[in-house]
């Protein structure tokens, strides 16, 4: 009776496979998880510079309605995005007869765009925010810009 120990070449070589196969696989999976990570940051920044531009806009009192307004963004200020964002003001309830001194609901939409490598990326918020109109509001019973 011989008492065999160890493995035999050909074991040896089908386990050195096996574990090849497995730390490829790993590894592969180890650089798109990266990958997906680094896009993830990007949006995640873009998506506290929204809300802060957003809430910026909501706390200024007189912004201007109907009509987008934009502005650039700055890398040091905004989380490391270069890019942009545009804003617009729209009335969104108004009761029949406004006037001075009453209380409108407006509602603020802001975009924020940055570059991706090649690609421009956006990201959208929106808010509402009461206004008190003024006279200059209204002009012949219509709700001015």
């Amino acid at each position: 009776m011989t008492n065999e120990r160890g493995f035999s070449l050909l074991e040896m070589l089908v386990a050195t496979a096996l574990m090849a196969i497995a730390v490829v696989g790993m590894l592969s999976g180890l650089s798109t998880s990266l990958r997906n990570a680094g896009s993830l940051t990007n949006r995640d920044r873009a998506a506290i510079v929204a809300k802060r531009k957003l809430d910026e806009l909501l706390l200024t009192r007189r912004l201007p309605r109907f009509a987008p307004f934009q502005g650039q963004l700055t890398p040091i200020n905004d989380a490391g995005l270069s890019g942009g964002w545009t804003a617009t003001v729209t009335p969104f309830e108004v009761p029949p007869g406004v006037g001075p001194g009453q209380a409108i609901l407006e509602r603020v939409e802001c975009e924020i765009w940055w570059n991706d490598g090649d690609r421009r990326r956006t990201f959208k918020l929106e808010g509402y925010k009461r206004t008190i109109l003024s006279p200059t509001d209204i002009l012949g019973g219509v709700l001015q810009p």
